[in-house]
């Protein structure tokens, strides 16, 4: 765009570009930074799309229903229509017209019944939640009395023998009567009132729940924040109001109770019918589940826009589930907040009730997308992991041997056979302590997924079965609660019998703290802390992943054997290869997907690992970038070819190790904080090197030298510990600046790829000056790595002469490039320089892979001299 740069003028220009692309129905990647309100943008020009399309419809059903239709007369879609006599076919196409007339007064019928009862809602709220508040109150004490009469009749002798029957009742698996897949009967009634197929629907879709919150928080300020029917989703983790549940801590163990919780409501039913004892050993519920609460929550959602947290404590407030309230309201909604963890995982999006079709897609924050869909279908499993899950299993077994049905013994003994021939591969025994077996051929081994089922001698098990029954028995979840009641050695089981039985899996545990303690070898720490990690969620959660990753095609992944040192330490993984196939649903069922970022540059990632290998049309494929609103002047891009003492900046893996060009980076580091005011963020490749290049400025002297300018602060490598350093780091930044003397500000050296590379704003005086050591460049030995390499290569085609590996490895670098030194201008007053350190740089293929708006306005500069003389200025 031509200077000066407007925000409205981008702005305009970018919501045209989007309207059009919903339009059309494109697949749009679109580029735009921070300063431009990027993400306000976005949703007001899709809910400005989404009522246009909404009145056009409206049109069109006024029309229908009037007996003006808009197809032609003789016309008719189906298949044969032309060979069929003129009075077959107008019956038919009045028939047609009849019955979508007949559809279309229905919907509205519903449309009118959930506009009157929202409109009554906005007008009585106070009142409604009064009398809610009231009736829970009034049930809680009735539970009370009722509660405190059976203990005084039963006495407390026979309450602990019930409770006690109870608990052991609550761990044995129902019966398993089918293969196949069966809906689970959630005890609540369908509401037709607000299931209304033809609402289009906005997928809002970003990385964390704190992004989608402050988005909520500005659409709420925006010209569509009354009258827009927005619906936050999130995990159980983040919504759930239970704090039984809460408790369990892990988001598998959340999910496994809350489900369990469930169809231990609907089987109460059941039980309510025999006599009170029964009544009493039912099976917990869930409180908070309760149909009338969670569908007045679904209205107050509907009603007025709120946020996760606004979500929770209404929830709390009324006593309802804001997990399934919410869920319950997006039928009627029309924008749909939710991180694109839950939109890309298929089975996460089908529990949801997340439906797709003829939808919008918006994926904001996107730049990470390919990596996302990677590790949201990747899975590793470790060798005590295995172990653990299938003595903790076989006691299980043993136990309950003669309660449970025959399908259930069936599948147990199949997933036991898995994890012995898994534990096989890794070169060990599932009956011995994986901390003392030692691997004999240590290594990284890849195995295409049929060479592994073939080698490990289970393609003749239907994984898919087992997975499934994985899924709907909560194996995993009674597993849990078996091993906290009696698998902890700490744990003392009052009876005897008991303590026979459960001794082998006691011991077990036991020997494996034991023999930790008497080797005190290196080994035993990563043992102790799997025994930690144990107690947190049962292993044969992260096992089911694993079997679930199995299912994907042959092609599309591979089976990575990590042998190292003792079978406890070895793991099994399993390495997504084509993230496109998980993708490609999202693009074909989608009326239109936007791909947006405040970086997105290279994009070439995007169109050929995502949009070509899903069948995406290219002509389908819309990109758009736009500029910054800040004017030229107030950035200034260096590529640094040399240091003060004109050696030249290289920072390969063979030489970023050498004393003097460490020595170098230090000079220009304390000439930079001669003359830059407030806070400078320096980036390395990796911690170890800030490590090492940190040890060595601080034996040199020069730590002390930079120290009279700036204080300096370390990124640390625990995330609870970084809200701390950014805010002492602010506090210095500004005491330095109302104080005035010899310490100017700080200093703060970052890692590429760390906490503080994504996500965080270094505004204003927190960032006036971002420098990029070196190029950071992926581990290129990681097994990983060379695997994609080899697959790309295999699969794409040559790009500009390139191999697509090649192209990948500087698109990785690239992309953590571009993030890191996009922290420093935030808003359209914002300034900064930028400087990137190192000569190849300047190479075209890297130069034109940094976003246009930083590109069109970096210098080269060969030597210190004349940078230092741009940056006085």
């Amino acid at each position: 765009f031509p200077f000066p740069y407007t925000p409205y003028r981008i702005q305009e220009q970018f919501m045209e570009a989007l309207y059009g692309a919903l339009e059309a129905g494109r697949v749009g990647i679109f580029e735009s930074p921070t300063g431009t309100g990027k993400s306000l943008s976005l949703i007001c020009g899709a809910l400005s799309w989404l009522r246009d399309a909404e009145e056009r419809r409206q049109q069109e059903e006024a029309r229908l229903l009037e007996g003006l239709s808009p197809a032609e007369p003789g016309c008719s879609g189906r298949p044969g229509a032309a060979a069929e006599p003129d009075w077959v076919t107008a019956f038919v196409q009045k028939k047609e017209e009849r019955d979508k007339v007949d559809k279309l007064k229905d919907e509205q019928i519903r449309r009118r019944k959930r506009e009157e009862r929202l409109e009554k809602i906005r007008h009585n709220v106070q009142l409604k939640y009064a009398a809610k508040r009231k009736r829970s109150e009034e049930d809680e004490t009735k539970r009370l009395l009722q509660l405190s009469k059976e203990a005084l009749s039963q006495g407390a002798a026979a309450d602990v023998l019930d409770q006690l029957d109870h608990n052991e009742e609550e761990l044995i698996l129902a019966e398993y009567e089918s293969d196949e897949e069966k809906k689970l009967v959630s005890g609540l009634e369908e509401d037709d009132d607000l299931e209304e197929e033809h609402v289009t629907k906005i997928y809002y879709c970003s990385r964390t729940h704190s992004q989608l919150s402050q988005f909520v928080r500005e659409v709420q300020k925006s010209p569509f924040g009354k009258d827009t029917r927005l619906v936050s989703l999130g995990s159980r983790q983040n919504l759930c109001v239970n704090e039984e549940v809460q408790r369990l801590g892990a988001v598998q163990l959340i999910n496994d109770r809350c489900m369990e919780m469930q169809k231990n409501k609907h089987e109460k039913k059941s039980d309510e019918e025999n006599d009170g004892k029964k009544r009493r050993t039912s099976r917990t519920v869930c409180p908070f589940y309760s149909y009338e609460q969670m569908q007045f929550l679904r209205d107050e959602v509907l009603v007025e826009v709120k946020d996760i947290e606004q979500l929770v404590s209404l929830g709390r407030e009324t006593k309802a589930c804001p997990y399934y309230g919410s869920r319950y309201a997006i039928p009627a909604a029309q924008l749909v907040v939710l991180p694109y963890q839950m939109l890309l995982h298929e089975p996460t999006r089908s529990a949801a009730g997340i439906k797709l079709k003829d939808q919008v897609v918006i994926i904001d924050e996107a730049h990470n997308l390919i990596d996302t869909i990677t590790c949201i279908h990747s899975a590793e499993v470790s060798g005590s992991q295995l172990c653990c899950a299938h003595s903790q299993l076989s006691q299980y077994m043993e136990r309950y041997r003669k309660r449970l049905k025959a399908k259930n013994l069936m599948y147990i003994k199949q997933i036991l056979y898995l994890l012995e021939r898994f534990v096989a591969m890794l070169g060990g025994n599932v009956n011995q302590n994986p901390g003392c077996q030692t691997v004999s051929q240590t290594g990284t081994v890849l195995r295409s997924i049929n060479d592994f089922l073939f080698q490990s001698q289970i393609d003749n098990i239907n994984l898919f079965k087992v997975q499934r029954y994985c899924e709907k028995s909560l194996i995993s979840r009674k597993l849990f609660g078996f091993v906290e009641r009696y698998g902890s050695p700490a744990t003392a089981v009052k009876n005897n019998k008991e303590n026979q039985k459960l001794g082998g899996l006691q011991n077990f545990l036991l020997s494996l703290q034991q023999s930790s303690d008497k080797e005190g070898t290196p080994q035993s720490p990563p043992v102790e802390a799997e025994n930690d990690q144990l107690r947190a969620a049962s292993p044969l959660m992260q096992i089911e992943g694993f079997l679930s990753a199995l299912t994907n095609a042959n092609q599309d992944g591979r089976v990575i054997l990590n042998r190292q040192g003792t079978v406890g330490q070895s793991s099994l993984k399993f390495l997504l290869l084509n993230p496109a196939v998980h993708f490609a649903k999202v693009v074909e069922e989608c009326r239109a997907v936007i791909i947006a970022g405040g970086t997105m540059q290279p994009v070439a990632d995007f169109r050929e690992q995502l949009l070509s290998c899903a069948g995406v049309d290219p002509a389908r494929v819309l990109e758009f970038s736009c500029g910054h609103v800040i004017p030229p002047e107030n950035i200034l891009p260096i590529i640094l070819c040399s240091g003060p003492s004109n050696q030249q900046l290289e920072f390969t893996y063979q030489t970023r190790d050498l004393p003097q060009m460490m020595d170098e980076t230090g000079r220009i580091l304390c000439n930079l904080c001669n003359v830059i005011p407030g806070g400078v963020v320096c980036f390395f490749p990796s911690y170890e090197y800030e490590k090492q290049a940190y040890a060595h400025w601080e034996k040199t002297g020069l730590l002390t030298r930079l120290a009279t300018k700036k204080k300096i602060f370390q990124e640390p490598k625990k995330a609870n510990q970084v809200e701390q350093v950014l805010v002492e780091y602010a506090k210095c930044i500004k005491r330095c600046s109302q104080a005035g003397g010899q310490m100017t500000g700080a200093l703060l050296l970052s890692v590429v790829g760390g906490k503080m590379s994504e996500g965080i704003n270094f505004s204003d005086d927190l960032g006036r000056c971002v420098i990029m050591v070196g190029m950071p460049y992926p581990n290129i030995k990681s097994p990983e790595l060379q695997e994609k390499m080899a697959w790309l290569d295999k699969t794409m085609p040559r790009a500009a002469g390139q191999a697509p590996s090649r192209v990948l490895i500087e698109n990785l670098c690239m992309k953590a490039v571009n993030q890191s030194i996009g922290r420093a201008i935030r808003h359209q007053k914002d300034f900064a320089s930028i400087l990137l350190l190192d000569h190849r740089y300047a190479r075209p293929a890297i130069f034109n892979k940094l976003p246009q708006w930083i590109r069109e306005r970096t210098q080269v500069k060969p030597t210190f001299g004349s940078a230092f003389a741009e940056l006085r200025k």
